[in-house]
Parts: structure tokens; sequence; C-alpha cells
């Protein structure tokens, strides 16, 4: 879009916020790149230019705003919607891929040469790999700086920096601040403001004030910690922003319903999941408020800082652009009323889409409460115990499909077809004969899933939705979809179904979500306690 400057400059000029994330405006006089809906005045015209990305911006020498704070944006909705190679590497890269793995990782997961993933990226987004890495890293240190009292040689360890001096050169150059005076910065923003008033969308200071770790770190000797240290334990509250509206019952309620004990719980209004991550593992705890969701992350590591806030945000589905979706299904004379009744509905998805895949098996032809009991067996047996930092139930995580992959299926209270099913399934994932993570590929990994035994056209989709990300899956097989689609007057069979929803791509899953919305399920309802 950013090619498109008479758009740009009217998204600007209205101070539209549905385009933050789509491209980003850098003002020539000032030296700086702000978000489209930036509160200050709009430059004029002729001193805009426009780039896709804001690792693009940074790389042509702006710095980011401090009023809007561009690079804390939503992350742009193509990431999620595109199964290409750009928007695959997009989403590794917000995993941390090429923070752990470098640009050979990256590339070797993608299955191209690192030459061609450098010149994909720099055609399409302005800057390559390692300049989009960097500039996430710059915004996760922002945010511990902003957000924790953690010493800045841990932060700078947390965040991926190599080096103290690649940390201050880096916070310098993107904020036009030391991290000291990033900090000083923020603390007298939170004294200034209101009691409990919210001051922004963004990640940042929870309501009421700075949310800190619980206990503090020892300060290392000079320069990083060494090799094989990290930094100790800690406790981080943030807001993810998201893109209005957004309807949080069948989101919260769906994920509440399906909850695994041990490893799911809902308590006190708030959604709480153990992580499995890359340095560690971590609890997170998800609270839907208004234009954002407050959430509370302790982390054995925070490494593992940046890794855990995007796999949240893939699994409450924040980086979508509702307003597209729901125009192209409100042209849907059916649909309409449902859209118009509770616009924004999201996609539940997952935090790991190997666990989810095991689940999904596990769920195959039984109700929500026996997919459970099942799926908590297998993580009582199975599962790495830990500890739950606010005392509630949470006590293991999921299994890995390498702690699964040698389990006696006698011993599975499942029908013998099932089992090997789960068994076929998590050798394939144990062995890496088949790759379920963000940047896989769509159509191949549906090709190789559905050549598992087992593997029907409902667990495919459904894995393809909720794991995979795909916005466009669609389960015309699913009882609860024909039930809804006969009582909204759809064709109910499986063949007429598909081709009457041809009109809703490329968000069939989202047409999925306000059609079992009808029903009214639990799953439907965000829980009141």
């Amino acid at each position: 879009m950013h090619t498109d400057t008479e758009s740009c400059v009217r998204a600007v000029r209205s101070k539209d916020a549905r385009f933050d994330g789509w491209f980003f405006t850098a003002v020539r006089t000032t030296g700086i790149y702000c978000r489209p809906s930036c509160p200050a005045v709009p430059p004029k015209p002729e001193n805009m230019t426009f780039h896709p990305s804001a690792a693009a911006a940074q790389q042509a020498g702006y710095r980011a705003c401090k009023r809007c704070r561009p690079d804390a944006t939503p992350g742009s909705p193509q990431w999620n919607e595109r199964a290409d190679l750009t928007a695959r590497a997009m989403r590794l890269i917000a995993d941390g891929v090429v923070d752990r793995e470098g640009v050979p990782g990256l590339a070797a997961r993608l299955g191209y040469s690192t030459r061609q993933i450098e010149r994909q990226l720099h055609a399409e987004l302005g800057a390559g790999p390692l300049a989009l890495a960097r500039a996430q890293r710059a915004q996760t240190a922002r945010l511990l700086i902003e957000t924790s009292e953690l010493p800045m040689a841990d932060i700078a360890f947390a965040a991926g920096f190599a080096s103290i001096r690649a940390f201050n050169e880096t916070v310098r150059e993107v904020f036009a601040l030391a991290p000291t005076e990033l900090r000083t910065r923020a603390g007298r923003g939170r004294a200034g403001a209101r009691p409990g008033a919210r001051t922004d969308a963004r990640p940042g200071p929870a309501p009421g004030g700075a949310a800190v770790r619980d206990r503090p770190a020892p300060r290392p000797g000079a320069g990083l910690p060494g090799p094989g240290s990290a930094p100790a334990p800690a406790t981080l509250t943030l807001r993810l922003p998201y893109r209005a509206p957004l309807h949080p019952d069948n989101l919260f309620g769906h994920l509440a319903a399906t909850a695994v004990p041990g490893v799911e719980e809902w308590r006190d209004g708030a959604y709480r999941r153990t992580l499995r991550l890359p340095y560690g593992h971590g609890v997170v705890t998800l609270r839907p408020g208004p234009g954002h969701v407050a959430c509370r992350l302790s982390l054995t590591d925070p490494r593992d800082l940046t890794g855990a806030i995007s796999r949240c945000r893939r699994l409450l589905d924040l980086d979508a652009d509702p307003v597209a979706v729901d125009e192209l299904l409100r042209a849907d004379p059916v649909l309409a009323p449902l859209v118009g009744k509770a616009p924004g509905r999201r996609v539940p998805r997952t935090v790991d889409a190997a666990e989810f895949a095991v689940r999904a098996v596990l769920g195959q032809q039984v109700s929500t409460a026996a997919a459970r009991t099942h799926a908590a067996r297998l993580v009582r047996a199975h599962g790495d115990p830990v500890d739950d930092p606010e005392g509630g139930g949470l006590t293991h995580l999921f299994p890995a499909p390498e702690a699964l992959a040698g389990l006696d299926p006698e011993k599975l209270a499942l029908p013998r077809s099932r089992r090997t099913t789960l068994t076929t399934l998590v050798a394939a994932l144990a062995s890496g004969d088949l790759a379920l993570d963000p940047g896989s590929d769509w159509r191949s990994a549906r090709e190789r899933l559905a050549a598992l035994p087992g593997f029907g056209p409902w667990t495919v989709e459904t894995i393809a939705m909720r794991a995979l990300g795909d916005p466009d899956a669609f389960l015309p097989t699913d009882l609860g979809l024909r039930r809804a689609a006969a009582a909204c007057d759809l064709p109910a069979t499986p063949a007429a179904l598909t081709a009457r929803a041809a009109a809703w791509r490329p968000w069939r899953a989202y047409a999925v979500q306000y059609l079992w919305a009808t029903d009214d399920h639990p799953i439907n309802h965000m829980p009141t306690g």
C-alpha cells in the first residue's frame, strides 16, 4: 500500500487507525516516522514519504515518533492473511527465529537460500531479515525498559542484543534517547497520569501504573551475562493492542470451554495457560480490556519475551483486520445481521501448533468435555510439571511431541484407529517429517496431514484454521456448522455449503465463527466468573 501515495496521504490526514501497521509515514523536515493515526498535526504532503515497515523507515535514517510510537503498532494483518514467502518469513521473524537461529536458520525453515530470502524481503519491505529482527529487538528493549525494573544489561541480553554497545546504539538510533532516558521519561508519564487512566492502546504499563518484575534480578558484572547464563525469572504486565472492533465472547469463551486442566484455566475473569518457550517456560494471564488485552507474563527466562508476545497475539488473532473481514461478510444477506450484532469476531487460535494438532486428534468425534478429559490424561502422564507463580491451577506444560513419541498406545483410552492416528502424528512431529510452525506452508502442511492415517477433512481444516492460522480454512462437515447453516437457511450438505461459501473467501474461517455463535453453547460465551 505504501506505493499508493494518494491513499496514504488521505489515511494520514484522517488519522485512520485502520492503516496502522500497513505503512509508516516518514517526515523529511523532522527526521521522524509515525503511524498513520499519529495525533500530531499532519505534515504537508510534499514532506511525507511512505515505507512498508518500521525497519525500512529506520534504515532510511528516520527515528520513531515519541508521541505515536509507530514501532508498537499492531502487526500488519498481511502476515496472517497471506501464505507466500514474505508472510511466512515475517511470522517466523516475529517468533524470534532470526534472533535464535540467524538468517540461515530462517532460510532453512522456509526452504529457500539466504540470498532468496534477503532479496524477497528487500523487494517488498525495504529491509532484510536482520534489519527487521533489529527493529523487533528495539521494540522488545523499549518494552522492558519502560515496564520493568530489569538492569539494562539484563534487558540487552533478554532483547537479543549481542552486546551492551549494540543495545545502546540501537536504542539511541531508533528512539533518539538513551536507554536510561527512556526509562526516566516513562516514569514521568506514569507519575503524571490519572490513577487507573489508560493512556493508549499499545504495549506499555498497565492501567494504574507500571507493572514491574516481582523479584529483582542480581545485576551482572560488566557486559552481558556469560555464555549459558540468563537473567533471573521475570514477571511483566503489558498491553496487547489490536484493531477495533474486537468481540471477545466467542474468543475467550472458546478458550475457556476447551481448556485442558493443568495447562489452561479460566480464573478471576481471565484466561491463563502455561507456555513452552525456546529458552524456558512461562505462564500467561490474558484479560480483555478497552482497546487492548491486558497481558501478564511470568517467564523463567526474559529472552522469551518476544516469542511469548508473538504467541499470545497469534492465540487471540490480534493482528486481524476486522474492518476488512466484516465488510466482505456483511455483503451476504444471511451473515449481515450476525456481523451487525457482534462485529469484530476473531478466530481462537493456539500458542503451539503441534500441541493443537494432538488435541484435534483427541477431539475427533467426541464432545468438548471428552476431548478435555483425554488431553488431561496425556498431560498428567507426559507433561513437564511447573509451578504456578500466582498459586492457581496450572501444573504442567503440554507434552512435547518428543515426549509422546514413545507412549504405549495400549494405555490410551481411545479406539484403536484413533490410537494409530495419534501415534503416527506424534512420530511425524517428533522426527521433523511434519513441521507445524508459524512459517509453515499452508498447502504443503494440509497435504502432509491428509496423508496420515485417520486425518479426514474436518481434522485437517481444524488444524489449518486454529494451528496454522489460515483465515480461509473451512469446515463444511462440522456438525455445529451444519446445524447453524440449516438454522440460517443456508445449504446444510457439505458440497452445497462449500459452494455457497465461495463468496466469503478469503475469510471463511471468520464466517464459521459468526455461524457457530448462533448456537447457545458455552463455547460462545465468555465466562462471568
